[in-house]
């Protein structure tokens, strides 16, 4: 028979040998500096990939919850949709008129009621961030016109993220692009800080938050959420696995 030492007592001992004399570990990384170096990229990249696979893990956990537990947003009566109301497929977008990523986001919701036309409605909603100075101020323009007109309402909406650029300029780039589509102005002016336009902005926010949109765009695809910009491909694998499942049919 031998006496042995388990692995859990020679790691304590390593440990308290480390701890009073730390010297004898700088010793040896001065010693071995490139062992050392490889030795920590090593186990940074076997850190990276093992948080990679865990995150994996998460969000498939959380499209499979997703698939089976949607969210479902309000559409209201007077909604701002482009696209049948009775569309079989539903895409909500939490937006920012300032932000650059809605404005790509933008471009893949063009692609897709290009692509499911007539089978896909598209809900506009607001989720303006405040350190872009001229969201919040966009987002009342674009209320304000909806209270007019749903398709001038959407041409405002082109106008602004066709020449995001221009929000620099402030009210005098959206007076222009208000006039461009044909709005009221006089009646923009009244409606622009009415309680009915910040009330549906704040209901917009406090539903972005409920969902934990907490950054633009962000998107409801038949209650999927879909957090950020992410390219028409991904939507679309999305809508075929929404088909595979039964949960809709086009």
């Amino acid at each position: 028979m031998s006496c042995t030492t388990s692995e859990k007592d020679m790691k304590e001992k390593l440990a308290k040998v480390l701890k009073e004399n730390p010297s004898i570990l700088t010793e040896a990384i001065e010693k071995h500096p490139a062992e050392f170096i490889t030795a920590l990229q090593n186990a940074a990249k076997n850190a990276q990939e093992a948080m990679a696979k865990n995150r994996e893990a998460d969000e498939k956990k959380q499209l499979e919850e997703s698939f089976n537990n949607p969210l479902v947003a309000e559409i209201r009566s007077d909604e701002a949709i482009l696209g049948p109301k009775d569309a079989i497929i539903t895409l909500v977008e939490y937006s920012d008129f300032e932000c650059p990523f809605c404005s790509r986001g933008n471009t893949t919701v063009n692609e897709l009621m290009k692509k499911y036309q007539g089978k896909i409605r598209f809900v506009y909603k607001h989720l303006p961030l405040s350190f872009h100075e001229q969201a919040m101020i966009s987002a009342q323009y674009f209320e304000a016109i909806r209270l007019q007109n749903n398709d001038k309402a959407f041409k405002f909406h082109d106008e602004v993220f066709a020449n995001q650029g221009k929000l620099k300029e402030g009210t005098a780039f959206l007076d222009s692009a208000a006039k461009k589509v044909g709005a009221d102005m006089t009646k923009l002016k009244k409606d622009l800080h009415s309680d009915a336009v910040k009330n549906r902005i704040a209901a917009d926010v406090a539903e972005a938050g409920k969902f934990g949109m907490q950054g633009t765009p962000g998107f409801l695809l038949n209650g999927v959420p879909v957090r950020g910009a992410y390219p028409t491909e991904y939507f679309v694998s999305l809508i075929d696995e929404l088909q595979k499942r039964g949960k809709i049919k086009i």
